[in-house]
C-alpha cells in the first residue's frame, strides 16, 4: 500500500465520506469564486479572518497554492430533511469543520514540511469571529480559509479527484484539501 492510499484509508476513518490525492495541476482556479464570496451570501465577507478581503488579494493566494505539488481532497456527505433543511446543512458544515481539525491533525504527522488546508465556507474555528470586535485572530495556528476564497473550482476539483459534487436529493456535500509538496 503506498503512503498516499494509507493516507486516504485514514482520512475515511476520520469520517470523509471520500478522498483523493490529486496534483496541484488538476485544480482548476478562477478568480471568479472570490466574486462569489464578496456576494456575502454566508454573512461572512469582512466579518472573518479568513474570509475576503481579509484573507488577501485572490491572484496573490491562487499563485501561493499554485506553488503546491500535490493536495488531499476529502468529503463529507450529509443527509438532510428536505432541501431547504437549513438547520441541517448548518450541523453539516460544523460536523465537516470538526472533520477538518481531524485531518489537521492527521497531516501534521504524516506530511512534512509546508502545508496549506483549505476549508469549506471559511474559518469555522470560533463561533463568533473576533475580526467582529476588531481583535486579532484567537487562533491563527487553527484558522482555515475557504477552497473558494483561493479562487478553487470546488466542482472541477471534485470531479478531477473522482467525487461527486452533488450526492444526490436531500444531501449536502462538503470539501477541503490539504495542499503539500513533493517528498
Amino acid at each position: 500500500m503506498t503512503a498516499w492510499n494509507q493516507l486516504i484509508e485514514e482520512a475515511v476513518a476520520l469520517g470523509a465520506f471520500k478522498a483523493g490525492v490529486i496534483p496541484v495541476s488538476a485544480v482548476s482556479f478562477d478568480r471568479s469564486f472570490r466574486d462569489i464570496c464578496e456576494t456575502n451570501a454566508c454573512g461572512k465577507c469582512g466579518r472573518c479572518w479568513m474570509c475576503p478581503p481579509d484573507i488577501g488579494d485572490i491572484d496573490v493566494l491562487m499563485e501561493q497554492a499554485r506553488g503546491y505539488d500535490w493536495l488531499l481532497v476529502y468529503q463529507t456527505v450529509s443527509r438532510l430533511e428536505d432541501s431547504f433543511d437549513f438547520e441541517g446543512m448548518m450541523e453539516a458544515a460544523h460536523q465537516h469543520s470538526l472533520l477538518s481539525r481531524r485531518m489537521e491533525q492527521l497531516c501534521a504527522g504524516r506530511i512534512p514540511g509546508q502545508r496549506l488546508h483549505l476549508g469549506a465556507g471559511g474559518c469555522h474555528v470560533c463561533d463568533t469571529c473576533s475580526k467582529v470586535d476588531n481583535e486579532p485572530c484567537r487562533h491563527p495556528d487553527q484558522a482555515m480559509a475557504s477552497l473558494e476564497g483561493y479562487g478553487v473550482n470546488v466542482s472541477e476539483l471534485a470531479a478531477a479527484s473522482g467525487m461527486k459534487y452533488i450526492n444526490g436529493q436531500n444531501t449536502v456535500t462538503y470539501f477541503g484539501a490539504v495542499f503539500f509538496k513533493e517528498g
